[in-house]
């Protein structure tokens, strides 16, 4: 139910497999855990406003983390949402955005929004590995783990990827 697209949309660097769109099944639940700090960036207000509704996708571009951004940052934010939801036939609150990267920069809405259709193409199962890649900044190496579970009812397998280096304090950084 969790499939997974990766793109070059040249949100900071050419050439660069910077943009991921996680979409996700009909029905999936979906939690949040965010930073404590005051200041916050524009997706992180944003998803966690959007967690509200039923989530259908996840939007995440490197490259800039549209954070410091004010009033703008959160348009630019919610513009993403928009054309992510446009294509998938969604509510742009049902889109979760995401942002890591150069701080206090104005996202670059129309290079992330001409990539969407690539990595919409892009959506698989097994694309894992090549999302853990897509989410680095400043990491020196992709971080993924999966594990294959036995329940009652049969077998599940959680997979997850994470990223950061450096910007975990204070209280998972903006």
């Amino acid at each position: 139910g969790v499939e997974l697209g990766i793109a070059m949309a040249g949100v900071k660097k050419a050439n660069r497999k910077d943009l991921l769109v996680v979409r996700l099944a009909p029905g999936a639940a979906v939690a949040g855990a965010f930073t404590r700090n005051r200041f916050c960036a524009a997706p992180v207000i944003l998803a966690k406003k959007h967690l509200k509704y039923p989530a259908r996708a996840l939007v995440v571009n490197t490259g800039n983390a549209n954070a410091g951004t004010g009033k703008d940052g959160l348009a630019r934010a919610l513009s993403v949402c928009s054309a992510l939801a446009r294509q998938l036939k969604c509510e742009p609150t049902q889109v979760l955005p995401f942002s890591t990267g150069v701080i206090m920069e104005p996202l670059p809405v129309e290079r992330i929004a001409a990539g969407l259709p690539a990595a919409i193409a892009d959506l698989g199962e097994d694309n894992w590995f090549a999302a853990a890649v897509a989410i680095m900044t400043t990491d020196t190496v992709p971080k993924a783990y999966s594990v294959k579970a036995k329940l009652s009812g049969g077998a599940a397998t959680v997979t997850g990827i994470a990223k950061g280096s450096g910007m975990i304090r204070p209280d998972m950084a903006t």
